[in-house]
């Protein structure tokens, strides 16, 4: 994170979604920021647990393939209403708690993404591209903290569910910026239990092989891989369990473990 001039894309995922305490730790850290500094900084969320907490309650069954929720496309009224409806509303009024002027929207307003079905086998899941940040960049010049939740429309009208991580990797390509997953984990620890501050596809496929890096968090680290190659500079996984340390990774210094993509 060299260039805290450019706008700074926070995926926020995990438990961090159901925590009042620590929702307002990090947007007291963003209202900090952005009065003592020009960096425009944008949210975008998911809420699995919201939408679990749901289907449960409809008695609606919930499977996911290869990581990704398989959602009929009877399902997708409740599951955009829980995360474009509940979980943005409220982590909007969080960040309007905290002082910020938040503007909460999804991957289709302005035309931000570009959304097409990923796989018939999936439902209504969708993979985002970038599109046009104008909109969003129009919103942020007024002052404001855009808060965007995964789910998005296709051409033909389709609401669709994103997977977060994949939606973010397509706004910061959208906007040009730079982007930090937060998630409940620091980043990637070496077999000594040492925070790695960097890492390349090279590095984590030796990692893999070492049995280091395993189970979930391979889908992980190979997924922010990706993402750094898509948009073609390093990009940071991070904990938001130390609001203390968001100030400097909103200035561009790395408290977790940059993903550098392959020379």
């Amino acid at each position: 994170m060299t260039m805290p001039s450019l706008p700074l894309v926070i995926k926020l995922g995990g438990a961090a979604l159901s925590c009042e305490q620590t929702l307002n730790k990090l947007f007291g850290a963003v209202m900090a920021y952005q009065s003592a500094a020009a960096r425009p900084i944008v949210i975008v969320h998911g809420g699995g647990y919201l939408v679990d907490e749901l289907l449960a309650k409809l008695q609606l069954k919930s499977e996911k393939k290869a990581g990704l929720r398989v959602t009929p496309l009877e399902h997708i009224p409740y599951i955009a209403g829980a995360l474009a409806g509940t979980a943005n509303k409220l982590l909007q009024g969080q960040a309007m708690n905290a002082g910020l002027n938040a503007v909460g929207l999804s991957l289709a307003d302005g035309g931000l993404c570009v959304v097409e079905e990923l796989d018939p086998e999936l439902g209504a899941v969708g993979k985002a591209t970038p599109g046009n940040g104008a909109v969003l960049q129009a919103i942020m010049a007024a002052g404001a903290v855009p808060i965007i939740s995964s789910i998005g429309i296709t051409a033909d009208g389709q609401l669709m569910n994103v997977n977060a991580d994949q939606a973010a990797v397509a706004v910061a390509g959208a906007l040009d910026a730079e982007l930090v997953l937060l998630s409940d984990v620091s980043g990637v620890l070496d077999g000594k239990g040492h925070l790695l501050p960097s890492l390349t596809q090279s590095q984590a496929d030796a990692l893999i092989a070492g049995k280091v890096i395993t189970d979930g968090m391979i889908v992980k680290v190979q997924a922010a891989l990706q993402a750094a190659h898509d948009l073609g500079r390093p990009i940071e996984v991070a904990s938001w369990r130390y609001p203390e340390k968001l100030a400097a990774l909103f200035a561009g210094s790395s408290i977790g473990t940059r993903f550098v993509p392959q020379a």
